[in-house]
């Protein structure tokens, strides 16, 4: 299925609220119900023609089907890990991926070497595809380095927390290698909630204008921390691009392949120097927005459940098992796989340091400043009473 017009809808209205066991939920509309979008794999794992996009994977083979399976499957595996690390205390806030691998491992895998990525803070499915080591990603969330890898090593920027602010970088990291005449693309993540941001509208103003070579990739899981999509447009957000001049498609963002293909389009599109693409990826965020959120105060669990029967893994596996193109001892190799990858990375985070609490008073000033000092002076005092407490 493929969307053909970009005709303003009507916007989803709240279906009411609805309270659970003492917590009051938006009632939202069932995902069945949402526009259409390109699919090339169903949720029960169906191989589904698009007369657009099947070029794009045709000549994709089992081997490369079982790599983008087991890309999916050691990411969330790493992701349960840094979750389950930040709730022993081993890092200081986690953001998850779980639900989006198909959006980030389709659309990392669709990008070459030369081409550049900006992340957010929560494409940890894209890294991985870069080669970034998963260590690194842990080193910055424990506080003990600003990212650990060098980001022209992968051609991988470092994560970016002010919301939207990378896309004004990759914009201009596109415009620079345009004139440049250089051969390749550059790919922006951000989240539904990004969208609404000032920076993110002039970086589809300036790449329209400049013609810039970079393909806009929105992973619209639904909530932008509490606030549900419907706080964020009237309109499907692939359609915001059509008002800057440049296309717009939604894509099933929990589809591996409709990913890999969307993807691959936009950035064939844009190294032939036709300009940017805005590419939605419609997914949705299983678990909460950081570890510091509970998203049981704000969504429903019905709304969950529906999701779930959509899950990315679970859909390759069925279209792999139904095409002959695995079998169990491949699961069970991966399965082993994904245990040493996980004991691997708590040996690592266990390893590190433990960051440097005053380090953060460091560097503001080239020549220091008397509230930097003072407030250092508040924090040492601070620090100290746990220290006293812990001697009583």
């Amino acid at each position: 299925m493929t969307v053909e017009s970009t005709a303003p809808r009507k916007p989803r209205r709240s279906a009411g609220t609805k309270s659970t066991a003492g917590k009051t939920t938006t009632a939202r509309k069932s995902p069945s119900t949402d526009p259409e979008l390109v699919q090339l794999l169903t949720p029960e794992g169906e191989r589904v023609k698009n007369a657009e996009y099947d070029e794009y994977v045709a000549g994709i083979t089992p081997d490369e089907l079982r790599g983008l399976y087991r890309d999916m499957v050691l990411t969330r595996r790493f992701d349960a890990e840094a979750t389950s690390l930040q709730r022993q205390g081993e890092l200081g806030l986690w953001a998850s991926l779980l639900g989006q691998e198909a959006a980030q491992i389709g659309s990392g895998r669709a990008t070459r070497e030369d081409d550049y990525v900006f992340p957010t803070y929560r494409e940890h499915g894209v890294a991985w595809c870069r080669g970034v080591d998963p260590t690194n990603l842990l080193g910055m969330f424990r506080g003990v380095n600003n990212g650990g890898w060098d980001p022209n090593g992968n051609n991988f920027h470092l994560y970016t927390i002010v919301i939207g602010s990378q896309t004004l970088h990759a914009t201009g990291y596109a415009m620079g290698i345009a004139k440049d005449g250089a051969d390749s693309a550059v790919i922006a993540y951000f989240g539904d909630g990004a969208s609404s941001q000032g920076d993110v509208a002039e970086s589809f103003t300036f790449s329209a204008v400049y013609n810039a070579p970079v393909v806009f990739f929105c992973q619209n899981n639904q909530w932008a921390i509490s606030e549900p999509t419907e706080k964020q447009t009237r309109v499907p957000l692939y359609q915001r691009a059509q008002g800057y001049g440049f296309p717009g498609v939604r894509v099933d963002g929990n589809d591996v392949l409709a990913c890999l293909a969307v993807t691959k389009w936009a950035l064939e599109r844009a190294r032939r120097g036709e300009g940017p693409t805005l590419v939605e990826a419609y997914t949705y965020r299983m678990g909460a927005h950081t570890t510091s959120d509970d998203p049981t105060k704000y969504r429903a669990d019905e709304e969950r459940e529906a999701w779930e029967a959509k899950d990315p893994i679970l859909r390759l596996r069925r279209y792999l098992e139904a095409s002959n193109h695995t079998d169990d001892g491949f699961f069970a190799e991966l399965e082993a796989e994904s245990e040493a990858l996980g004991k691997r990375v708590r040996e690592a985070v266990r390893a590190m340091p433990d960051p440097d609490h005053f380090a953060i008073f460091e560097n503001v000033y080239a020549d220091g400043h008397a509230l930097v000092d003072e407030e250092r002076a508040q924090f040492a005092a601070y620090q100290a009473s746990f220290a006293d407490e812990g001697g009583n």
